[in-house]
């Protein structure tokens, strides 16, 4: 009881001390993914990122389907060694989501900074999110890697109460201001859109990108060319 304790005044607390900052300095913060995504989803998992997956195991429900709320882990590459955690924002279709997330790309050529809403795409020939393609600022599109995953991890009640927390007083501070650098693909895919609607949307905005949606939800004995 302890532990969780101070796990939520330590959640609250970096939530507050986002709230308070002036408007615009989000921008200067150093975020690592793995604080980040465990104030905005409430999920209280410690340590490295590529941990998670193993350390929610009996403590919070997992799976390979997203939700909005849940925790998205990478498994490690030589490149990323520690994993990465990125959190749900929203589901737009079985293949497409937005996600919220912390020092993916540098923006302004600095890491350690927020990207609200940025989408990523299940590319996996099975549908099972174990393979994903993820928006990438520098370019303006979705990155050129491919990035294996474990799967989710979902919020239980009390994570959504601390979320609740986090999540408004972050939005509250600066973090709408902080990276909505996600004009993009985000911008055509508004929420509350049908899915054939954010598709078409999406084929307008680039023919790349519009592809890769139309790989990604492609019927699964339709295999890949």
């Amino acid at each position: 009881m302890l532990k969780r304790t101070r796990a939520l005044i330590g959640s609250l607390t970096a939530a507050a001390v986002v709230a308070f900052t002036p408007a615009g300095a989000v921008a200067d913060t150093y975020w690592q993914c793995v604080p980040f995504a465990r104030l905005i989803s409430g999920i209280q998992i410690f340590g490295d990122a590529w941990t998670w997956w193993t350390q929610a195991a009996n403590k919070y429900e997992t799976g390979f389907q997203p939700r909005a709320g849940a925790v998205l882990c990478f498994k490690p590459t030589q490149r990323m060694r520690l994993g990465h955690v990125a959190v749900v924002s929203q589901v737009l279709t079985d293949r497409v989501v937005q996600i919220t997330h912390a020092n993916w790309s540098p923006i302004e050529g600095s890491r350690g900074k927020v990207e609200k809403d940025v989408t990523v795409i299940d590319v996996s020939a099975g549908g099972d999110w174990s393979q994903v393609k993820v928006w990438y600022d520098p370019s303006r599109d979705l990155g050129g890697s491919t990035y294996s995953t474990h799967g989710f991890i979902y919020q239980d009640t009390t994570a959504r109460v601390m979320a609740a927390s986090g999540l408004s007083r972050v939005q509250n501070g600066a973090i709408a201001v902080a990276q909505s650098a996600a004009s993009q693909m985000a911008g055509a895919m508004r929420p509350g859109q049908g899915p054939m609607s954010v598709l078409s949307q999406a084929a307008e905005s680039t023919d790349r990108i519009a592809a890769l949606i139309a790989a990604a939800t492609r019927q699964d004995n339709d295999p890949p060319r």
